[in-house]
């Protein structure tokens, strides 16, 4: 089983939420051979709620995940902290929603929940907790606090920032970092557009119908890190066409945007 730790169902956090952007985009996963996403949408996107409204009228959820054009979506959450950095959080929809609605109060820049905060809010939950992109210029996690990072369960290798590092030098901050940690990696491609698919996977050994099936096989070390021959044009391809989708929707490029097309040319 094929699953992508790290995705995103929308073009841009000012985006509305579009099923057939959303079908396009499970299709192509499909095609990439990726069995499962979790749905890691920003928290702080324009009508979070009303993506998961649209969900339900749209999939079959049996609890878990949804069913979509053949690839399980469990659905997530990646939430902005204070102290700078992304945190990932998985579970089932329930607990999602219930976790968005709590952090309501920290939706702005200048007010987002500190780190020690939100692991509190997650341990109410049974959520999978991975750091995302931890060596990412613009939102590090390694500057952190040791005994809150090893609270979460995984860290994040993130595509972009293998694209952006190049793989190696990536892999050579981020492994010796995670073991310090005594947290194990997982892989996502970060993707809002759906040619990035397939760039970085985790292969299970067995497949996965609950996140703490995930769980368990992530602490038992029961998969793979596959990073495809063609991460470095899938990125690309997908920054470049991003950009434009957006100019052709009157959006602004966001500062961490401006970046990508800074890191694609």
């Amino acid at each position: 089983m094929l699953i992508d730790l790290h995705t995103h169902g929308k073009l841009s956090k000012k985006s509305d939420f579009s099923l057939d952007y959303f079908d396009e985009m499970m299709r192509e996963a499909k095609l990439n051979g990726v069995d499962a996403v979790a749905l890691t949408e920003h928290f702080n996107t324009k009508n979070y709620e009303a993506m998961y409204e649209a969900l339900d009228e749209a999939f079959p959820y049996n609890g878990h995940y949804y069913e979509a054009n053949g690839v399980h979506v469990f659905p997530g959450i990646e939430v902005d902290i204070r102290e700078t950095g992304h945190i990932l959080l998985i579970g089932t929809k329930e607990e999602i929603l219930t976790i968005r609605a709590e952090l309501e109060p920290y939706t702005s820049k200048e007010n987002f929940i500190p780190f020690a905060d939100l692991l509190l809010l997650a341990q109410s939950y049974n959520v999978l907790k991975i750091g995302g992109h931890p060596f990412r210029d613009s939102t590090p996690l390694h500057h952190l606090n040791k005994e809150w990072l090893t609270q979460l369960d995984a860290l994040d290798l993130n595509a972009k920032d293998l694209y952006k590092q190049g793989v190696e030098a990536n892999r050579q901050k981020l492994e010796p970092f995670a073991a310090q940690l005594g947290l194990p990696i997982v892989a996502g491609s970060d993707t809002h557009q759906c040619l990035q698919y397939g760039s970085v996977v985790n292969r299970l050994a067995a497949s996965v119908h609950t996140v703490e099936d995930l769980k368990q096989a992530i602490q038992n070390g029961s998969y793979q890190i596959e990073i495809s021959d063609a991460l470095d044009l899938k990125v690309k391809a997908s920054v470049m066409l991003k950009k434009v989708l957006k100019q052709l929707k009157g959006e602004p490029p966001s500062r961490e945007e401006l970046e990508e097309e800074r890191i694609g040319s």
